[in-house]
């Protein structure tokens, strides 16, 4: 299961409000949860939030982190500075941002925080142009959530949802521009009846057997329906179960 937080550096509010309204709170839980936890791992996107937080740690926590991030528990994906848009972008702002997000994390961190994924989960719409950057970034992979519904469907029955994305027809490039690709089955909620968003009403995981809501077998059922109509849009294993939401504002 991938845990990992939807933050938006271009939605309507000052980035300094949404810091203080959510994404602090939510990285100083996520930290405390790792160290509580040597099994849990967590992967964080946007460079523009995080270095934000992290200039206001101290060095005792930052230790902390650089630890989690060594151990590889604290996993940095995509590195720029924001999920960029594909459609709008032009090619420039796309490489700027990139290289103050992964110089950030290399001046901060070291080799061990470089990423290695792409991971566009809520751009509205995808361009060869983002995949083949990706590519010569060095990444292994992309993943994204956002497919239109007439795409989905076929690919879902077809096994499609991973593929090599041919992102570039220039024979200079050729396999450079290829990119190992692949489209998060629920966007990027969770699974369905797991939100546990304050704002959703999916019944929570009860497992004191005293009480009268008690339901871990049914819950745990469910879960393992939806990770078998999940992987029936694949051909190989292992899968990605997805778990996020947008925080609340």
């Amino acid at each position: 299961m991938i845990k990992d937080a939807c933050f938006r550096i271009d939605i309507l509010l000052a980035r300094s409000d949404i810091v203080n309204r959510g994404v602090q709170y939510i990285i100083d839980s996520v930290i405390q949860a790792l160290v509580d936890n040597p099994d849990r791992r967590y992967i964080y996107v946007e460079m523009a939030y995080f270095w934000r937080w992290w200039n206001e740690q101290s060095d005792d926590m930052r230790n902390v982190v650089k630890g989690l991030v060594n151990e590889g528990r604290l996993e940095f994906i995509s590195g720029g500075w924001c999920m960029n848009d594909e459609a709008t972008t032009h090619y420039n702002s796309i490489i700027d941002q990139h290289t103050l997000g992964a110089e950030f994390l290399r001046n901060t961190f070291g080799e061990c925080a470089r990423p290695k994924l792409g991971w566009q989960i809520d751009p509205f719409g995808h361009s060869r142009e983002v995949a083949s950057l990706f590519a010569q970034m060095g990444f292994d992979g992309l993943f994204f959530g956002r497919i239109d519904y007439q795409d989905r469907i076929p690919r879902t029955a077809e096994k499609n949802l991973e593929m090599d994305h041919v992102a570039s027809n220039n024979g200079l490039l050729g396999r450079q521009s290829w990119l190992f690709t692949g489209v998060l089955p629920h966007g990027y909620s969770g699974p369905n009846s797991f939100c546990f968003d304050i704002n959703c009403s999916d019944q929570p995981i009860m497992d004191d057997k005293s009480l009268h809501d008690y339901n871990v077998e049914e819950r745990v059922q469910a879960f393992i329906n939806s990770a078998h109509v999940q992987v029936c849009g694949k051909r190989c294993l292992p899968f990605i179960i997805y778990s996020v939401i947008d925080f609340s504002l």
